[in-house]
């Protein structure tokens, strides 16, 4: 990937930088984009561990449009998968990447917008009882999915938001309005709950990796991170895999992109880095 970059900074044959209030700039910047994407595309499917595992077809079409047509909205990218597929280990990449190259993004996290359990967890005694009898977290119904859809009704439009923010402490409680988001060009919303309301989404990315590998990651995690034992971690991880099964597998045949969660991180950095440099890399 470095290549490509290197490729980019150092050609002669350089872009304008377009006019983005006249639509006929808009439509040559786009060809411009398409053909950097194809080229980014066949890179990846030429490399060693590609990251890249499907792209919708039509989709680059229909991002393409999105861009000529509507230029001020700001880009919604969700992204999704499984638990312990690696989403929040590759947002926290871009959000690496996007600080050390100044990148106008930012990123919410939907487990943020569970529903207050609090009640319902002094009741059970604690959240493994809770689970026990029958509690579904991970369905629709266990997010506050009308507050997050208007928050990014709203960020999208260019206002800055306060989300709620849910502890993950096993007390179950969410405080409202507690985390300032600004709205940049680019907001990222990364957990299950941007499954479910996608039709915002400009772009929708699904994170994917084996099963073996997530179950490793998610014991590792419950058990050294967590304080959980090691029976409990594994009766939560048979109920992710009940729950993955019923609201998570059956989306990715829709979404725009698929990337594979158990990637070289440094590899998926560059790939970052190339975007922003042929996005930011024109004619002085």
């Amino acid at each position: 990937m470095k290549v490509l970059i290197d490729q980019e900074l150092n050609s002669n044959n350089k872009l304008l930088k377009p006019d983005m209030t006249l639509k006929s700039s808009r439509e040559l910047y786009v060809v411009y984009l398409q053909a950097k994407f194809r080229q980014l595309f066949e890179h990846d499917v030429n490399s060693i561990s590609p990251i890249i595992k499907s792209v919708r077809a039509g989709f680059v079409q229909s991002f393409s449009e999105r861009l000529i047509n509507n230029p001020n909205r700001k880009i919604l990218i969700g992204i999704s998968g499984a638990s312990a597929s690696g989403k929040s280990t590759i947002c926290k990449t871009i959000h690496d990447v996007s600080d050390k190259l100044d990148l106008p993004i930012s990123i919410i996290s939907t487990d943020n917008y569970f529903k207050d359990i609090s009640g319902l967890i002094k009741k059970f005694g604690n959240f493994d009882n809770l689970r026990d009898n029958g509690y579904d977290i991970d369905s629709p119904e266990g997010f506050q999915l009308d507050i997050l859809k208007n928050d990014l009704e709203d960020i999208s439009m260019g206002n800055n938001i306060l989300t709620p923010k849910y502890l993950p402490n096993g007390t179950g409680v969410s405080i409202p309005k507690a985390i300032p988001v600004q709205s940049r060009k680019i907001i990222i919303v990364e957990g299950t709950a941007a499954l479910y309301i996608k039709d915002l989404f400009d772009i929708n990315i699904f994170i994917e990796t084996n099963e073996e590998k997530r179950k490793e990651r998610f014991l590792s995690r419950a058990v050294s991170e967590r304080n959980q034992d090691l029976e409990n971690a594994l009766k939560h991880w048979e109920y992710i895999i009940n729950a993955g099964k019923k609201y998570i597998t059956p989306s990715i045949n829709s979404t725009d992109i698929i990337l594979d969660g158990d990637s070289d991180l440094e590899y998926f950095a560059q790939i970052l880095e190339y975007l922003h440099t042929i996005t930011n890399n024109f004619k002085k």
